[in-house]
């Protein structure tokens, strides 16, 4: 696992929040996560504002280059419609406690298949989640973005059910997980 923070306190926290379980690599800039990042990571933890390179920087340029491991966006910065085009995998905001984290992190990366539509499911999930917290309802309406996000969750949402018999107990897992 790759940790992006310029704050090496915090950055250095997570890491030791996370070491007992999972092996963690610590950088303190965004160029320093694009020279490091590849598939020898299963997750990066970023956080968006860096002074170097801009987190959402580093996400997109990780994705152009074929990155398809976990990207879970961990920052303070307070969401905005411009997250429904982004190509993170969670979105947790600072400051995020051990339990949360390792929640976050297994649903992600500890289910025993592997599924894509339920990946994308719990990307849309966590996208709606923190809009709709941020967000007033009439600025929500107003997004054809987040509307058509919101009509594919229901898509996606009736076939799993049809398809899983946990997919209840996967959603009210994914669900428990504080992202505020």
């Amino acid at each position: 696992m790759l940790i992006v923070d310029d704050e090496h306190d915090v950055a250095d926290t997570q890491a030791l929040k996370l070491g007992e379980r999972y092996e963690a690599t610590v950088v303190y800039s965004g160029q320093a996560a694009l020279d490091t990042a590849g598939p020898k990571f299963d997750a990066v933890l970023l956080d968006r504002r860096m002074p170097d390179v801009h987190g959402d920087d580093v996400l997109s340029q990780l994705r152009e280059r074929g990155y398809d491991g976990v990207i879970i966006m961990l920052t303070a910065v307070d969401a905005d419609l411009n997250i429904l085009e982004m190509p993170f995998d969670d979105y947790l905001q600072k400051p995020v406690d051990q339990s949360t984290l390792l929640s976050a992190l297994g649903q992600h990366l500890d289910r025993p298949q592997e599924d894509d539509r339920l990946d994308e499911y719990f990307r849309i999930s966590s996208k709606l989640s923190v809009l709709e917290r941020e967000k007033s309802a009439s600025q929500l309406e107003s997004s054809t973005e987040y509307t058509e996000l919101k009509e594919r969750a229901r898509e996606l949402e009736w076939v799993l059910q049809a398809e899983n018999d946990d997919f209840e107990e996967l959603k009210a897992t994914y669900q428990s997980i504080s992202r505020s």
